[in-house]
C-alpha cells in the first residue's frame, strides 16, 4: 500500500482581519475556511479526502495546545457541517523558524559548498523533546552562511504516520512552491498562507 493520496490540494485560506491587527494566534475563521476548501476540493476530484494534513504556522510553543484544540475543534466541525458523520482523520504540524539552533557537518566534506547540512537533513533526537513529536528538516540548500532549519512539531496526528513518512512529505512540500526554483524552508502551504495575508 502506497502511503500518499492520489489526489492531492493545497491550499491557503485568509483570515479577514477589517485592516485591523490580529492579537490572537488562533484562525477565528477556519471553520469557514475548511468548509470551503472542502467543498473545492470535491468540485474538483469528486470525492471527499479521507485525510487532512494541516501545517500550520505563526504560534509559540507557549500557546500550541490552545490554539490547536481551537483549531482542531473547527476543522471537526466544518467536516460535520458539510455530512453528518463525516470525520476525516487530522494530522497537525506547527512549523516554527524562530528558534535559535542550528545543525553543523562534523567533517566538511559532508556539507553543501557553504559548509551546510545537506538539504533534506532531518534531525529528530538529541536536540529535540523526549516525550513530544518534534523535528528538525533542513530542506533547502544554503546560499550564503549557515542555514537555520525549520522546527516542526506534531501535536495530533490521527493517521498514524510513521514519522520517516511525515519527515518525507514534509520535506516534498518544499519543493512544490511555485515561486521559487529551488526548495524553500517551510512547506509551500505556509509559504501560501503568508502571502495570502
Amino acid at each position: 500500500k502506497q502511503w500518499y493520496q492520489r489526489r492531492v490540494a493545497i491550499t491557503a485560506g485568509i483570515q479577514k482581519t477589517d485592516g485591523k491587527k490580529v492579537s490572537s494566534p488562533v484562525i477565528e475563521s477556519l471553520q469557514a475556511m475548511v468548509k470551503n476548501m472542502l467543498i473545492k476540493f470535491y468540485q474538483s476530484v469528486k470525492t471527499k479526502p479521507q485525510r487532512i494534513i494541516f501545517y500550520r504556522d505563526g504560534i509559540s510553543e507557549g500557546q500550541f495546545y490552545h490554539v490547536m484544540l481551537f483549531e482542531l475543534d473547527a476543522i471537526k466541525k466544518a467536516c460535520l457541517e458539510l455530512e453528518a458523520g463525516y470525520a476525516p482523520t487530522v494530522t497537525y504540524i506547527v512549523c516554527q523558524k524562530r528558534h535559535h539552533t542550528r545543525l553543523y557537518v562534523q567533517n566538511p566534506r559532508d556539507g553543501d559548498r557553504s559548509g551546510n547540512v545537506p538539504a533534506g537533513t532531518v534531525v529528530d533526537q538529541g536536540v529535540t523533546s523526549t516525550t513530544d513529536f518534534d523535528f528538525y528538516l533542513n530542506s533547502h540548500q544554503g546560499i550564503q552562511g549557515t542555514n537555520k532549519p525549520a522546527k516542526y512539531h506534531v501535536l495530533v496526528d490521527e493517521n498514524r504516520f510513521p514519522a520517516d513518512m511525515i519527515y518525507k512529505l514534509t520535506y516534498h512540500l518544499c519543493h512544490v512552491y511555485a515561486r521559487c526554483t529551488r526548495s524553500v524552508s517551510i512547506p509551500a502551504p505556509t509559504y501560501y498562507a503568508h502571502l495570502a495575508t
